[in-house]
């Protein structure tokens, strides 16, 4: 798989593929950065954006993740105190995870956000911001959508402002994060900075079929017990022959064939034996044509998801 190829493998969007290819031809050692609120465990949704960095440094991109610790304050979602143990306990997960130690700059958000130079910055953005442009960025990650705090509007300029400061030519992020992006493309060479390239990840399904959520209990954590990823799985919405939206053939293309070049389906003979597949693509297909049941997707996906993440809960 040429670079090209393995960055933009299962990426929901390039902005734009073009400015990619021109910078990948010039630069053989592109710097990317994915930021990450320290606010919790670390879960399948974060796998996805942690494989494409991996991607990245595959394919000679020099790699940032931000510990936005400022941001999960501003969210709401804990006291600095309580954020900062989180922040390094995440970043034990991302390094267990596969990104390389060596190669990975870990920053934290408050080791230069509060300087005087961001915070002008931050209030010369505030000045060529509406507040509705803010809000509608914030419409996706917010805490509070329906009743937003004033912090919550000052996030997204933030965001934008960090692509500039951790000097990056590539922001990485959930589909979620487009506004942001999009903010940060338009309103930073106002400012003096460059325009960022954008690579959006898709937004996964929780096992059951709803929008994802830990307080739902369907989503997958990296250092979660063996035993309980297989019992979520069996228990996964999986409709035969059904390939759209379906949170066990997403575990198969985000996570299992990004580790594995081939996998085998464990079936009795008399229901066809053993049958070994060396494409998601193949996968799904056979699937689709129900020559697959769900029941041994499944189990098959329980195996090797417990394989990848054995690997974490060791060096956990």
């Amino acid at each position: 798989m040429d670079k090209l190829a393995l960055v933009t493998r299962n990426v929901e969007e390039v902005v734009t593929i073009d400015e990619l290819k021109s910078l990948m031809d010039a630069n053989p050692h592109p710097k990317v950065y994915v930021g990450y609120e320290p606010s919790g465990n670390i879960h399948l949704g974060h796998m996805i954006t942690v494989n494409k960095l991996i991607d990245c440094q595959n394919a000679g991109f020099e790699v940032t993740v931000l510990l936005a610790d400022l941001h999960a304050y501003l969210n709401r979602k804990g006291t600095m105190e309580e954020i900062a143990k989180i922040a390094e306990y995440n970043k034990r997960c991302f390094i267990a995870m596969g990104l390389s130690e060596d190669r990975t700059r870990f920053v934290l958000g408050t080791s230069y956000q509060l300087s005087p130079k961001y915070e002008t910055d931050v209030l010369r953005l505030a000045c060529d911001t509406t507040l509705n442009r803010a809000r509608r960025s914030m419409d996706e990650v917010s805490r509070d959508a329906e009743d937003p705090r004033v912090s919550q509007m000052v996030y997204p300029l933030m965001q934008a402002l960090d692509i500039a400061y951790l000097d990056v030519d590539v922001a990485m992020g959930g589909i979620d994060q487009r506004k942001i992006h999009m903010l940060a493309r338009e309103s930073l060479p106002s400012l003096g900075y460059k325009s960022p390239i954008c690579l959006h990840t898709p937004i996964l399904l929780g096992l059951d079929g709803t929008k994802m959520s830990s307080s739902k209990g369907n989503n997958i954590s990296v250092d979660e017990p063996a035993e309980s990823v297989t019992k979520k799985i069996e228990k996964a919405f999986c409709p035969i022959g059904v390939t759209e939206n379906n949170p066990v053939l997403d575990l198969f293309r985000y996570h299992i064939f990004m580790k594995y070049d081939s996998i085998t389906i464990e079936r009795p003979e008399k229901h066809g034996g053993n049958i070994t597949f060396d494409s998601y693509e193949a996968l799904r297909n056979d699937f689709a044509e129900k020559k697959v049941h769900p029941m041994d997707l499944k189990k098959a996906a329980a195996k090797y998801m417990n394989q990848i993440l054995e690997a974490v809960r060791s060096r956990m």
